[in-house]
């Protein structure tokens, strides 16, 4: 390995560490943004929210590296032509090209890196992140006692404090309304002060110096319908409550597994053939089925089938029919057409969805390749676009990067829209980016090849110049 070939190298490597890491904290930030609601209040602890953020942080990469590589390129040509250090290359005879091929070299091992990635580690990431995420959604708000505020998070149970110990643990002035009765009375119970203690199940409070109301029916309530009110005063008393639906249960990942996105290629491809195999069963028995509202399926025992001879009606149908008959026959008919519109309506619902499921794994199975090829894009967008603008640093290079990236960002995501509705092919869903970027990649690769500027305002100007003289 020669020496400029380390230089180039070392100048790639920290921009481009630095540059990732930057990106990921940033999509991590977005990620804890959205489901901000759904992690605050609820007792997690810190090592659930942070095994969530190492599995979203995988699924980010698809869209953390390509960005990465492409401003990480832009900042380090940029800054070998700010320092004139590509003229001293040139100089030397060496051709960009040439002091590209290691960067080359190592952007091809990344993107043979990112296939495998995406190919094995993002299906495992992604079913860990979908099953963690469901457990974390549907897990009940942590029981949390606060001052002045009546807590209905128990079922069957109101409880207020009016103030709350230095420890967390002592309680002053408790009130609960105990609704377990089954004649609708709430049990009242009142103490000066309690202490709570607490496992996986049950949360248990010490009362003391406390009163309890109960109120019930009389003994014979048939004759006497008043209600007889219990008053017991305690110095001291254990209220249990059962708190064990409040704990987080991990879900079996099994029932994620099928999912289109925790699948590789063999399992996309297994996916695929099923549904279609699907598909053309359900279009079969959809068609028998419409036909056999049109078939004259009865007849009556021991007798067989005569062929009727087709007669030609002229004039309204409708005039052969007997009058006292004519009701009941429109009424039949009109049922028998307004029952097949209703299972052909419900037939159609149901072939747009497998349909829709048929898309979503091609653009699934064609994903596992475009990240691969984004990396090689979008080096090749960026390393002649740094040599050209010869600006370094965090500047100009990173307008620049978040502009290009904005551009195949949205050409990816409008394509991928477009091919779930049908209205593009599924193959070019993913790799319609990679197209129409590509020539732009070739473009100035050349461009900064033969050290021409991007935009040339003096051959342009000459360009208008002679095309004003020929009209003349």
């Amino acid at each position: 390995m020669k020496k400029i070939h380390v230089l180039l190298l070392k100048a790639f490597i920290r921009p481009f560490f630095v540059t990732f890491f930057i990106v990921m904290f940033i999509l991590l930030m977005f990620f804890l943004f959205k489901y901000v609601d759904d992690l605050i209040g609820k007792g997690f602890e810190w090592y659930v929210i942070l095994e969530l953020m190492y599995y979203a942080s995988a699924a980010n990469v698809s869209m953390a590296l390509p960005l990465s590589i492409l401003l990480s390129s832009i900042m380090t040509f940029g800054t070998l032509g700010e320092n004139y250090e590509l003229v001293a290359i040139k100089s030397a005879g060496i051709s960009l090209q040439k002091a590209m091929m290691p960067l080359l070299v190592l952007i091809t091992c990344i993107s043979i890196s990112s296939f495998f990635f995406s190919d094995y580690m993002l299906p495992k990431a992604n079913l860990k992140f979908g099953s963690l995420l469901w457990d974390i959604r549907n897990k009940k708000l942590s029981f949390l006692i606060k001052e002045g505020v009546f807590n209905s998070s128990i079922p069957n149970y109101s409880i207020r404090v009016d103030k709350k110990g230095a420890d967390g643990v002592t309680l002053h002035n408790v009130m609960i309304y105990d609704h377990t009765s089954n004649n609708g009375i709430a049990k009242i119970i009142i103490a000066k002060e309690g202490k709570m203690a607490s496992d996986d199940k049950y949360l248990l409070l010490k009362l003391k110096d406390g009163v309890r109301y109960e109120e019930s029916s009389g003994k014979n309530a048939s004759y006497n319908p008043r209600q007889e009110l219990t008053r017991m005063r305690f110095k001291e008393t254990d209220q249990k409550f059962d708190i064990s639906s409040f704990n987080m249960k991990r879900t079996d990942e099994q029932g994620f597994r099928n999912n289109t996105q925790m699948l590789n290629l063999k399992g996309l491809t297994k996916k695929q053939d099923s549904l279609t195999k699907d598909l053309d069963s359900t279009n079969k028995y959809n068609a028998t089925v419409i036909n056999n509202y049109f078939k004259q399926n009865t007849y009556v025992k021991g007798y067989t089938r005569v062929k009727a001879i087709p007669k030609v009606i002229k004039g309204d149908l409708l005039n052969m029919v007997p009058q006292p008959q004519k009701r009941s026959v429109i009424q039949s008919a009109y049922d028998q057409a307004n029952s097949v519109k209703q299972n052909v309506s419900a037939r159609v619902g149901d072939f747009e969805e497998r349909t829709k499921n048929i898309i979503k794994v091609q653009i699934e199975y064609q994903k596992k390749f475009t990240l691969a090829f984004s990396c090689l894009l979008l080096f090749f967008i960026g390393a002649p676009l740094g040599a050209i603008i010869r600006k370094g640093g965090l500047g100009l290079p990173v307008v620049m990067a978040v502009v290009f990236f904005l551009i195949y960002h949205v050409i990816s995501t409008v394509a991928e829209k477009s091919a779930l509705t049908g209205t593009l092919l599924p193959f070019f869903g993913p790799w319609l980016a990679i197209i129409v970027l590509s020539p732009l990649g070739a473009f100035l690769t050349y461009k900064a090849t033969v050290d021409s500027a991007l935009f040339d305002i003096s051959a342009i100007k000459q360009f208008f110049i002679n095309l004003f003289k020929k009209k003349k």
